[in-house]
């Protein structure tokens, strides 16, 4: 992929924004964010038909992306600005009282890039069906893509959308699962099993794939321009992949314990020294 060197040292850069703006005002999710960095490079830098400027809420002939996860707001916010949406200097006014950029992302303040409040978790996916409707009925052929987060399926919501969109045949979207196992309370196996998750997307009646690194940004990419190719045949596509919270900083790897917890200075300092610079420049 002639894209990949450049959006690898986009990722980087991204780590680095995302560790910058939690540290900064004590807040935030690191984890899911800093886990989820491959999937949005990959979505705005390779994948997703888009227009930063101008923005346009309705969205017509573009393809939309909503995030039904919400708390992982600072890997969204950096990968927009650093796409057009915005300045990167607003990334520096993160959580701050006032400002564009709030710890879960809202749309009162007209953020470009942000169609939906999200962070009261289950309702991404509706959201994403009423947006594929809308394109159908419009006769829109572009495609709409929601992540969600694997806890977030304890929600009876999700399922309730996952039923209806398979029920009504919505063929251009694609659901994308971050299955990485955690959650704020601590592993998903011990909060609440999700069981044999493709099984049960299968059952419901998805086009089911399974991603077995999400962080691995060639893979992504192939994946998801491999879900597109699986759209239009009446089912909608889900892709069950499998991330590790915290990935880019060891200490954070692989445990709920980051979920929402800002590093102090040593930390932060420790993590930042495991992301080389870029040529993109902090903020």
């Amino acid at each position: 992929m002639a894209e990949l060197p450049k959006l690898t040292e986009l990722a980087t850069q991204v780590r680095r924004d995302i560790l910058r703006m939690v540290y900064t005002v004590q807040s935030g999710h690191p984890g899911g964010s800093l886990g989820c960095v491959e999937y949005f490079v990959a979505l705005y830098g390779a994948v997703l038909k888009h227009r930063a400027k101008p923005f346009r809420m309705e969205g017509k002939k573009e393809d939309l992306f909503f995030l039904s996860n919400g708390h992982i707001s600072p890997v969204w916010y950096s990968v927009l600005a650093r796409s057009g949406y915005f300045p990167v200097a607003e990334l520096n006014t993160f959580r701050k009282l006032n400002t564009r950029l709030q710890g879960h992302p809202t749309t009162h303040e007209g953020l470009p890039g942000v169609r939906i409040a999200s962070g009261s978790l289950g309702q991404g996916i509706s959201a994403a069906i009423g947006a594929a409707l809308a394109k159908r009925l419009d006769q829109d052929d572009r495609f709409v893509f929601c992540l969600t987060g694997d806890g977030e399926l304890q929600e009876g919501q999700c399922w309730e959308a996952i039923m209806f969109a398979a029920h009504h045949k919505v063929d251009k979207l694609i659901v994308t699962v971050d299955w990485n196992g955690q959650q704020i309370d601590g592993a998903n196996d011990d909060v609440i099993s999700l069981g044999n998750l493709p099984a049960k997307w299968k059952a419901f009646g998805w086009d089911v794939l399974v991603l077995e690194n999400g962080n691995d940004l060639g893979a992504v990419i192939a994946m998801l321009r491999r879900a597109k190719r699986r759209c239009g045949k009446g089912k909608p596509v889900v892709v069950l992949m499998k991330t590790e919270m915290g990935y880019g900083v060891d200490f954070m790897q692989g445990t709920h314990k980051w979920h929402g917890k800002a590093p102090n200075q040593e930390q932060f300092e420790q993590a930042m020294a495991q992301l080389p610079t870029t040529s993109l420049g902090d903020y």
